[in-house]
């Protein structure tokens, strides 16, 4: 989203607090945001909060015009790429239907012509009432999209259908529209992508394991999948929800993921192994838990099977990516990985560098190629990195083509 201009305009509802998670994601992925609030808004949240969220002025009031030569809602209506307003009461939806402009967020809605979205939360009989549903169909016709509110328990107490969509869920449905506008240049590739961590059991209580998350590899997978690509996601125990338009296969071990792989890789155009594998097991596992004992405990590991090694002898036309998770010598490493696994690139981070690594929302990385090219990919999101990474790959597929 990154040079997209999207306008939110907030309306006074308890939803308010999702708005300001969503504005924080869409900032995060680089979109340029400007929210305005209504003053019945700026009763249920400061408009401070936005504005550190997003970085910008936050207008509440028609006539506020800091600078006397620009005319604020005309200019930031004109600025936008997108006009989401959210949460969107019953009074905001009867204004916008019947051209009414009484405050800073009515008036730009008129003078935007850009798409325009509304996430409607309220109480599940005023959704239901036929004036605002007269009213929704109205803006439907107009050429406007509607965010269909979720049912749930109600802040009023009502259970029933008007919650404000999750965040997550609206923050989706905008990245897929810049996408399909931008383009789909993975329509018909074949991508596969390891993720998280995997376990090795050592009783049935105890397993050895690490610290990824996951976030990494979740968010290739979710980029590739909205560029058109055919995406399976092969995972192991995480805590995030598979993207939309994926196939995900859960795994638990080393074993289960190298045989997950291997059984899809034949049909595969590009691997991308972004997990973080056990490089041992324990050579045996107790059939039952493991009693405390005086004294110290030792427990014999194997090795496990090298997945993006056994990858490259297997190589025939896929194009094949590694990670490495280093805390030293980052790009001997590196290029000593891309030399051993007969991989076409490595993609390298330090794990110990503040904004990198496990667990965070960003990371650092730099994308070595087998024919020696270097590519440094400075601090930035990881749905970010997601997209530089596809775009290298895409690009060294086509040299290999030529």
């Amino acid at each position: 989203m990154k040079g997209k201009t999207i306008v939110i305009g907030v309306t006074g509802g308890i939803a308010i607090y999702k708005v300001a998670d969503l504005c924080s994601k869409l900032t995060q992925r680089g979109a340029d945001v400007w929210v305005l609030m209504t003053g019945s808004a700026t009763r249920f949240v400061q408009p401070i909060t936005f504005q550190a969220l997003v970085r910008n002025p936050v207008l509440t009031d028609t006539f506020q015009e800091p600078n006397p030569a620009v005319i604020s809602h005309i200019d930031v209506a004109d600025r936008a790429d997108l006009f989401l307003v959210a949460p969107a009461t019953a009074n905001i939806i009867g204004k916008m239907a019947n051209g009414i402009a009484d405050d800073i967020v009515t008036t730009a809605y008129l003078a935007t012509k850009a798409p325009v979205w509304i996430a409607p939360a309220m109480n599940v009989n005023m959704y239901g009432h036929p004036a605002v549903q007269n009213n929704m169909r109205r803006l439907t016709e107009y050429g406007y999209r509607f965010i269909e509110p979720a049912e749930g328990y109600l802040a009023c107490g009502w259970t029933g259908k008007g919650r404000l969509a999750e965040p997550a869920h609206i923050l989706g449905e905008i990245e897929m529209f810049f996408a399909d506008e931008r383009h789909r240049d993975m329509e018909g590739v074949r991508l596969l992508v390891t993720a998280g961590a995997t376990r090795e059991a050592v009783d049935p209580v105890r397993f050895f394991t690490n610290h990824s998350t996951g976030k990494m590899g979740y968010a290739i997978a979710e980029a590739a999948a909205k560029r058109g690509a055919q995406v399976t996601l092969v995972s192991g125990k995480t805590n995030l929800t598979p993207p939309a338009d994926v196939e995900f296969v859960p795994v638990v071990s080393a074993e289960d993921m190298y045989q997950a792989v291997i059984a899809r890789y034949d049909k595969m155009d590009v691997i991308v192994k972004s997990a973080a594998v056990a490089d041992y097991r324990p050579k045996s596992i107790h059939s039952q838990k493991m009693k405390k004992q005086p004294g110290d405990l030792v427990i014999e590991l194997e090795r496990t099977r090298d997945i993006l090694a056994e990858l490259g002898k297997r190589k025939t036309h896929q194009f094949l990516v590694g990670f490495a998770a280093e805390t030293e010598n980052v790009e001997e490493n590196a290029r000593g990985k891309l030399e051993r696994k007969n991989a076409d690139m490595i993609v390298a981070n330090n794990v110990a560098q503040s904004g990198a690594g496990f667990g965070t929302d960003t990371n650092i990385v730099t994308i070595y190629t087998k024919d020696g090219e270097k590519r440094d990919l400075p601090q930035m999101s990881k749905a970010e990195i997601a997209d530089r990474l596809l775009d290298a790959v895409l690009e060294a597929c086509k040299k290999r083509r030529e």
